[in-house]
């Protein structure tokens, strides 16, 4: 599975993608932790399974839910302390119930 993290300009998403990934390893999942900024979500969206998108991005989160769709990636908004004090493991769930879901 891949999981992109995006943020505006892809600073936080780095931040918060390598959280994830150390959960991920903890766990022993083999997963894709990426980051992104918004203006590179195109590219970031291919082959993609879950987009977890920041705070800061809810204003635009309609569009960029109907860029995710047309690529068949899940969506979730992720809380307002994801870069600072949620717990990876919580944003890593929220990733792959996202992800079951779809499926």
């Amino acid at each position: 599975m891949r999981i992109v993290v995006v943020c505006g300009a892809g600073a936080s998403s780095t931040f918060v993608a390598a959280r994830i990934r150390r959960a991920a390893v903890s766990r022993g999942l083999p997963l894709e932790v990426a980051a992104s900024g918004e203006s590179q979500l195109a590219t970031a969206l291919v082959d993609a399974d879950v987009l977890l998108v920041g705070a800061h991005l809810a204003g635009r989160l309609t569009a960029v839910h109907e860029r995710a769709a047309a690529a068949s990636v899940a969506v979730v908004l992720l809380p307002e302390d994801a870069a600072v004090g949620a717990d990876p493991n919580d944003m890593l769930d929220l990733a792959l119930a996202s992800a079951e879901a779809r499926s």
